[in-house]
Formats: structure tokens, C-alpha cells, sequence
């Protein structure tokens, strides 16, 4: 089986269809049609079907014995695909009993380089090596204005944007966390979740944070959690291995609809984030590699925005600028530290160039994007 996680309205339905245009009798059943629902729970779907999509099904309360009951039953040329959000991937996590039956893949917004149409990186054990070309300016401009889901981007209006930011708000906390997760103040996770976009961009202080909400860390903690498991933000944790006095606990958060962070170099950072966890997600999900996205920082405050690492070794380091770049002494603070050779600072403008003292290389977001996923 194929299970598809993701955040809201960021087109895993759509993906579905598609995927059923390739097989001549697909059939598929969405748990929140009452119809369909029957048909779900009495599997009386025609002999001849070859692919079965479950639409929303970790509504469900029994949803894992019975796809398992599905998978164990099904004919012999019959696929499977399972399509939802945070209890898909909270299975994951947990004791499965479906192991070696399913393969989880988590579908992100679009990207610069999927919106210029460029195949995608080809395989090899290696690490590959990271292909600048440019890309299309206007698409840039629309990403970075309009976020990555499907329906504002393609839009490209703004009135569709805040209708559709207010819509899929109310439907993350209203009914997805209600319907899926044991919350008792969800108008103190609202509140949490309004004011996250005001806070991307630094390590998250939860003691601040508490005070505003007026909840406890320890629910504060969960809370966030809770949003990170409904595709609402997602986290990229503090490196300190191998480095002295380097911070532990304190995370980023990062929004996956960029969009509705209103400080443009926060947004910008928050973009770049978003790409580059598609980039170490596509690796992990499709071939199986360790690829994981970090930020740095220590008790002296020296920071750098981003380092990707590859099974467990430091690959590169990424600096954010909006406008124009200077101060690489950060960044090879802790290049020099961690062994990395390959150290950007990418730029929403058009600076192009390799800073000879530093060794940095200064580059425009739209070839930079270009070379991820």
C-alpha cells in the first residue's frame, strides 16, 4: 500500500485521481460521504477494481485493523492507496502491524523547481551534487507571495488567499484537530496557532509563549505537537553534536503555508525552510537515507539559518538574506567547525557571486531552489 500524508488541502486527493488514471478499474471512497462509508465498512466494491483510494479514512476509529483486514484480503493485482494527515503518520511512529505492508510519503506545496517543470533529481547513493540554473523569476515572485498550495498559487489573487488562509484555519482547528486529537481548550490552540506566524523565523520561547496563552510548558509543548502532527507548522531542531556550548532544546517552527507570515524576511526564511524539507523528506521517503534539516546556534550567539545533513554528516549550511548580503563570519564559524565545505547565503535579490575572503557563495534564491527538490 501507499499511504500519502500531508497537509490540508495541499492536493493528496487530486494526487489520487491522477495516479488512478493510470489503472482501468479504480474506485475510490471517501470516508465523509455517508455512501461511500457504507461501502467502506461492508468492502463491496466490484471484483474487477485494481486500485482502491480510501479518502480520509484515519476518521475512523478501527481505520488500522481494517485497511490491515483490506491488505490481507485484497485480490491479487488489487493496490491500495490511503490518504490523510495526522493519524497517518502518528501510525507511522507507533507499533505498526502493518510493516512491510505500506510505503508513507508526505506530499508538500509546490516548489520552484516543480512549478518550472524540471524533472525531478535522479537517484544515486551518493549525494548529488547541487545543479544551479535559473528559474523563472515571476514564479518566484508568486511563491513567495501566495505560499505553495495549489488553490491561492494558481489563483494568484488575493482575495482568493485570505478567503482561502481564513477557510482552511477554521477546518485545521475546527474540524481536524477536533474530529482526530482529545483537546479541551481548542480556542487556546487557536489562539497558539495565530500567533505562531508572528513568531517563525528564531527559536520559539515558550516561556513567552505561556504567558500569552496562559497554559503551562508542558501543555505548550504538547500543543505544538499536536500542530506539528496536523501538517499546520512544521519543526527544525538545534544541532549540538560535535559542537561546545551549542543550544539543545530551543526548536524553530515554521508555518507550511508561507504565506500568512506577514514580515517579508521572516516569510522568505520560512519559504527556504519549506524547500528544504521537501528536499531531505523526498530522500527519506523515497530511497530510504537519513537526510535531516537542522538549524545552528550556540550560547555565544553565533547562528546560521540552516544545515542539512546526509546520513549523519554535515553537507551544507544555508544563510538567509532579504536584501543585501555581508557578514559570512558566522557562517564559517561553524563550517570550520563541523568540516563543511559548501556554504550558501541565498538571496531574494539578484547577487550572484563567490565571496573570495569567505568562501561563501552568494546566490539568488531562484537558482538556488532550483537546485532542491
Amino acid at each position: 500500500m501507499v499511504f500519502i500524508g500531508g497537509p490540508r488541502q495541499v492536493g493528496k486527493t487530486t494526487l489520487a485521481h491522477l495516479v488512478g488514471l493510470n489503472f482501468d478499474h479504480p474506485v475510490y471512497l471517501n470516508w465523509d460521504s455517508r455512501s461511500h462509508r457504507r461501502v467502506i465498512l461492508d468492502e463491496q466494491w466490484p471484483p474487477e477494481t485494481d486500485l482502491l483510494i480510501f479518502d480520509e479514512l484515519h476518521k475512523h476509529a478501527r481505520w488500522k485493523s481494517h485497511v490491515k483486514g483490506v491488505w490481507d484480503t485484497r485480490q491479487r493485482d488489487e493496490r491500495v492507496i490511503v490518504t490523510g494527515s495526522s493519524r497517518l503518520d502518528l501510525f507511522r511512529r507507533g507499533g505498526d502491524s502493518l510493516l512491510g505492508r505500506y510505503h508513507y510519503y508526505r506530499l508538500h506545496p509546490f516548489s520552484l523547481r516543480e512549478l518550472c517543470d524540471v524533472r525531478t533529481i535522479p537517484f544515486s547513493e551518493e549525494r548529488p551534487e547541487l545543479d544551479f540554473v535559473d528559474g523563472e523569476k515571476e514564479s518566484l515572485e508568486a511563491l513567495f507571495r501566495f505560499g505553495g498550495f495549489p488553490e491561492p498559487l494558481l489563483a494568484a489573487s488575493e482575495r482568493v488567499l485570505r478567503r482561502w488562509q481564513k477557510e482552511r484555519f477554521e477546518r485545521v482547528f475546527r474540524e481536524d484537530i477536533r474530529e482526530t486529537e482529545m483537546v479541551r481548550s481548542l480556542s487556546q490552540v487557536e489562539l497558539l496557532g495565530a500567533l505562531l506566524p508572528g513568531r517563525v523565523a528564531s527559536p520559539l520561547s515558550i516561556n513567552s509563549l505561556c504567558e500569552d496563552i496562559e497554559a503551562s510548558p508542558k501543555t505548550l509543548k504538547s500543543w505544538l505537537e499536536l500542530l506539528v502532527r496536523n501538517y499546520f507548522i512544521f519543526k527544525v531542531p538545534p544541532y549540538h553534536r560535535r559542537l561546545e556550548r551549542a543550544l539543545k532544546k530551543e526548536a524553530k517552527y515554521y508555518l507550511w503555508d508561507w504565506s500568512e507570515v506577514e514580515e517579508e524576511g521572516a516569510r522568505f526564511e520560512n519559504m527556504i525552510a519549506a524547500h528544504l524539507l521537501k528536499f531531505c523528506n523526498f530522500f527519506s521517503d523515497t530511497h530510504g537515507l537519513d537526510v535531516e534539516l537542522y538549524y545552528l546556534r550556540d550560547q555565544q550567539k553565533h547562528e546560521v539559518d540552516f544545515l542539512v545533513m546526509w546520513e549523519g554528516e554535515p553537507w551544507f549550511l544555508v544563510e538567509c538574506k532579504l536584501g543585501k548580503p555581508g557578514g559570512f563570519t558566522h557562517i564559517n564559524y561553524f563550517a570550520d567547525r563541523l568540516g563543511i565545505e559548501q556554504k550558501y547565503c541565498v538571496c531574494l535579490s539578484d547577487h550572484d557571486y563567490q565571496d573570495k575572503r569567505s568562501g561563501v557563495r552568494v546566490i539568488p534564491a531562484g537558482k538556488f531552489l532550483m537546485a532542491l527538490m
